[in-house]
């Protein structure tokens, strides 16, 4: 339950199964609902800062011998791609975050949501709604065998990939200054995918595909378009942002898009650094408000995924954010419409 004088907050995009995951043989129950010292979201932090719900990503991460920063610590016009990812280790890493999911349910920690009146449900009750979400897809096989069964487990959303290839498409590099144009779009598994998804009512994340790729999933989905966690390339010229075109392809679908709290992807400099100010992420939801309308903005913090600005700090901090977006002017409307009313209202014409 958050607290009562708070305006809530449905976020686009977390990593926080990923964090529990890796803390390999702890009990992830209680480190959730009990509260930790490290990472960005737990329950009693979460009550703290608003934090209603969102959807909280599957990420296959990377083998132990490839593994690295998902970022550069320095930005780099050169960067490549992180290589593909084999299935098996996908599909491991996969169904152990979703357990955690799960057991978090089961634990009473949070509700799993399978339709945007659950969602309103959750929230209403004062439990955090928790969207099931993967973020790069190689656990499933090009038949889409898995994709049935992931999605009878609640599978709601998902991101065809992360930063690296696989046997749908391709993902951007962490490049900057560098344009998302980079590599080949959809392969016909991919596109097979989008189809397949449509017909699921699964929500397709726009926000680490490459280009081409965006174009793919432009030409062939029923759906809004929608970018979960990605800024405004204007203002940073990071590959992971969206150029103009972009924007105007996910305004004229009705999507939507969640601003990013990665300080790598919202400062003019690409840099990663957490002294970045309120000021940088203000100017791009401006920028955001501009390109799409005020129905189709919200946040996607990448909360336990990146460097965010150390004003934020956690999930605790996110009532700074809603603060610095009344200083600037914004109503109380549209800043619940930023908040969490446009990813109800995406929620309801994707998953239903």
């Amino acid at each position: 339950m958050t607290e009562p004088d708070l305006i809530p907050v449905f976020d686009g995009h977390n990593d926080t199964l990923l964090r529990l995951y890796q803390s390999k043989g702890a009990d992830v129950e209680k480190l959730f609902i009990e509260g930790t010292q490290g990472g960005h979201i737990d329950l009693p932090r979460a009550r703290k800062g608003g934090f209603a719900g969102g959807m909280f990503a599957i990420f296959p991460p990377p083998i132990e011998k490839t593994k690295r920063s998902a970022v550069p610590p320095a930005p780099s016009d050169n960067e490549p791609l992180p290589p593909e990812l084999p299935r098996a280790e996908a599909i491991t890493s996969t169904i152990g975050m979703a357990s955690i999911l799960f057991r978090l349910e089961r634990a009473g920690a949070l509700s799993v949501c399978r339709s945007a009146g659950d969602v309103r449900d959750a929230m209403a009750k004062g439990s955090i709604a928790a969207v099931f979400h993967i973020e790069g897809v190689e656990a499933i096989d090009p038949e889409l065998a898995m994709l049935d069964v992931l999605h009878a487990a609640g599978l709601r959303s998902l991101g065809i990939v992360w930063s690296r290839p696989n046997a749908f498409g391709n993902g951007v590099p962490f490049r900057f200054p560098s344009s998302p144009d980079t590599g080949p779009g959809l392969t016909d598994a991919g596109k097979a995918l989008v189809k397949a998804c449509n017909q699921l009512r699964i929500m397709i994340d726009l926000s680490h595909l490459n280009e081409k790729g965006f174009r793919d999933v432009a030409a062939l989905s029923d759906a809004p378009l929608v970018a979960t966690h990605s800024n405004v390339h204007a203002i940073c010229g990071h590959s992971r942002n969206l150029t103009d075109w972009q924007l105007g392809a996910i305004r004229e679908s009705g999507g939507m898009v969640g601003l990013n709290f990665a300080t790598g992807f919202l400062r003019e400099d690409g840099r990663m650094n957490a002294d970045t100010g309120l000021d940088i992420m203000v100017r791009h939801i401006d920028s955001l408000l501009q390109a799409l309308g005020e129905d189709a903005v919200g946040l996607g913090s990448d909360f336990d995924g990146a460097m965010i600005p150390a004003v934020i700090g956690d999930v605790a901090g996110l009532p700074k954010l809603i603060d610095a977006l009344a200083a600037r002017g914004f109503g109380r409307a549209l800043i619940e419409k930023i908040a969490y009313r446009n990813w109800l209202s995406v929620l309801e014409r994707t998953i239903g």
